[in-house]
């Protein structure tokens, strides 16, 4: 019978940029995973920081160059949205790369006084400040701006937000409108909750704006919830504000950037295929077009790529404890851990993850499903994206099979509440960071342990 990696290579372009296999077992990124296991063992997030640096420094030379061939005499500002992973090492990883911040709620705020205080970033960093608003957010926001973030841009959300903002702010600042976008025609209402409708942007400019010493429009900001693709959905939408941001600057000249929210995707099957060159040659060359035919200068252009900068570094590795053969057909592989707890996305939005063998490439494989260790009977993973069923390596007796899910750092530990009580009171698993030093060696470290029983005790109230 074919093994597994036979099956691999017949089904797709491997290896790969990220994946390869030596000695029968599966590197990710040149990292040797089985090293890691055998060092750490499972179950075990990983995280692999240089590939948050890599995917920033891929954007930033895609829309450079579309600037440049389409002599745009804007600039390019890439954000990132730290909703997607809060982690001090996410930040810091990512700030290396001249970036900028985008927040959604009132404690990203307190995080970024702590990266000013470390020297992370500067008063001259933008810090823009999406969400509808709790006071608390907007006293935070108002705080920054009156301790001299000259670039802090509150996106007003709704058409009394700015009310606070007069009354807390002492120092002139910037702000920006969030336009509401229609949704997909899949989606279960027509437009978007968060954001100005269209027709009272002008209006909420002209009333309290533009003769309002204490502001000064510079941005309007454009989020579309299925990312940038080359849809006709996408491509009317992002049109239809480009034109709302010309009739703006017709009557407001302090009005110079865009922030184009919703961002690149990331690989979710070892067969990916999706142009970020063309996809960012065409956005430059849409805005520069619209702008011409209206005859207003072109704006710079900000994006807020959060999925995009952490997504791919991301890891989640499990053992199989063991197999259960259900009826006549249908065998199911039991993880050491849970998906609800670790994946939320694979059971709350049918998300998939690349998957693939950690170990045992020469083995032959069996059709499977994946079953988490909790009793809920959501807790499976049964269906790749490019296969619609999943193949792993056969159990051998007194061999553990180690399995990986890929690209899974974006919004996982946030959504299945990191440090917290889990579903089943099962623990978070260890967390481990992989870098690379000064000659180019990967070193590793432990982050955080597997969650103990006391510190659920003591959430629980079981503990003092």
């Amino acid at each position: 019978m074919d093994r597994y990696i036979d099956l691999i290579e017949q089904t797709f372009y491997f290896p790969t940029e990220e994946f390869k296999v030596i000695d029968n077992n599966l590197y990710f990124n040149e990292v040797p995973l089985m090293d890691i296991v055998n060092k750490y063992g499972t179950p075990l997030k990983l995280t692999f920081l240089p590939k948050i640096s890599s995917q920033i420094q891929k954007a930033k030379k895609f829309f450079n160059e579309a600037i440049t061939n389409n002599n745009y005499q804007g600039n390019y500002v890439y954000c990132y949205c730290t909703k997607s992973s809060h982690f001090q090492f996410v930040l810091e990883e990512a700030l290396k790369n001249d970036i900028h911040i985008e927040t959604s709620s009132a404690y990203d705020i307190p995080i970024v006084k702590i990266l000013f205080e470390k020297g992370k970033i500067s008063k001259d960093t933008y810090v823009i400040c999406n969400g509808y608003k709790r006071p608390e957010y907007t006293q935070y926001i108002s705080d920054l701006i009156n301790e001299g973030f000259k670039n802090c841009i509150p996106i007003l959300d709704n058409l009394d937000e700015i009310n606070a903002y007069d009354e807390l702010v002492s120092n002139p600042c910037f702000v920006g409108m969030r336009l509401a976008a229609d949704e997909e025609p899949k989606f279960e209402f027509y437009t978007s909750r968060l954001g100005i409708r269209y027709n009272d942007v002008l209006p909420l400019y002209e009333s309290k704006i533009k003769n309002n010493p204490k502001f000064k429009l510079k941005m309007l900001h454009f989020f579309i919830n299925t990312g940038m693709k080359d849809t006709t959905y996408y491509w009317s939408e992002l049109s239809r504000f480009v034109h709302k941001y010309c009739e703006l600057r017709k009557v407001c000249p302090d009005l110079d950037s865009i922030d184009i929210g919703g961002g690149w995707p990331i690989k979710t099957s070892v067969h990916f295929d999706y142009d970020y060159g063309y996809m960012a040659d065409q956005i430059v060359k849409t805005i520069k077009r619209i702008c011409t035919e209206n005859q207003v200068p072109v704006p710079n252009i900000f994006t807020e790529f959060g999925s995009f900068t952490v997504g791919e570094s991301g890891a989640v590795l499990y053992s199989v404890l063991g197999s259960k053969l259900q009826n006549d057909k249908e065998e199911w592989y039991m993880i050491d851990s849970s998906f609800i707890t670790t994946l939320p996305d694979v059971w709350g939005l049918n998300q998939k993850f690349i998957l693939l063998a950690v170990n045992n490439w020469n083995q032959a494989y069996d059709k499977v499903k994946i079953g988490g260790i909790t009793c809920d009977s959501m807790d499976y993973y049964n269906s790749e994206a490019h296969l619609n069923m999943v193949f792993l390596p056969k159990l051998q007796e007194q061999k553990k099979q180690i399995i990986g899910f890929f690209h899974t750092g974006a919004y996982q530990e946030s959504l299945g509440g990191y440090g917290g009580i889990q579903h089943c009171l099962v623990p978070a698993p260890k967390h481990v960071l992989i870098q690379k030093d000064e000659n180019g060696n990967f070193t590793d470290t432990l982050f955080a342990p597997e969650q103990d029983k006391n510190i659920m005790l003591k959430i629980l109230g079981y503990q003092s």
